[in-house]
């Protein structure tokens, strides 16, 4: 998937930047956030934002409160990153590096939050593998991460997505506790391509802490 990545950014091609002005996804996304300030005060906590792309999602975590890492392989995307960063007027560190090798990548330890937008689902079963592994030494001990998979399904170049079970697999040592519908209302090529898009959020199991 990096190859489609790279390959979109540099023609200009990054539609899924454009769900943070998706009402239904982005109204669903931040209450899964909202459920990890639980009305406290900022700041928050540590987020990495796995696969931040532009950081369209990393920068509104930053200004909600978090303490932001965003990482990347996509050297154009973390451009268009910093470029929102410096619009938006947050703090939010960016790193590339590949999500199945976080602890060589420098992101550091001790993450509260662990947000991904579209990566997980478009890995191989052995990267998810890796990820979920990587996710697991870099997360602290009462972390929550937020997974956003597509459907199974052949989609060309697209995300091929997942199932309940594939993220179980990956995150042995975690509890799915919730599923949500990432997108009541999706546009006409998001029925097309049937992504029925959710958001699996995972607590770290007690017996694993």
């Amino acid at each position: 998937m990096s190859v489609f990545y790279k390959a979109s950014y540099a023609v200009g091609f990054h539609p899924w930047e454009d769900l943070a002005a998706h009402r239904p996804f982005a109204e669903a996304l931040l209450a899964l956030v909202e459920q990890e300030e639980d009305g406290r005060p900022p700041p928050y906590g540590r987020a990495l934002d796995l696969g931040c792309g532009s950081g369209t999602w990393g920068v509104k975590l930053a200004a909600r409160g978090w303490s932001v890492t965003g990482v990347d392989n996509v050297a154009k995307a973390l451009g268009r990153a910093r470029h929102r960063i410096h619009e938006a007027g947050v703090e939010m560190r960016l790193v590339q590096g590949d999500v199945t090798r976080l602890l060589e990548s420098d992101v550091g330890p001790g993450y509260d939050l662990v947000l991904d937008t579209g990566t997980f689902h478009g890995l191989t079963p052995a990267q998810r593998r890796d990820m979920g592994r990587e996710v697991d030494a870099i997360s602290a001990a009462d972390a929550t991460v937020v997974l956003d998979c597509f459907s199974p399904r052949k989609r060309g170049p697209l995300p091929r997505g997942c199932t309940r079970e594939d993220v179980e697999e990956a995150f042995p040592g975690w509890e799915v506790v919730a599923v949500v519908d990432a997108d009541t209302d999706p546009d006409p090529i998001s029925r097309i391509l049937r992504f029925d898009e959710v958001f699996y959020r995972l607590r770290r199991r007690v017996d694993s802490a």
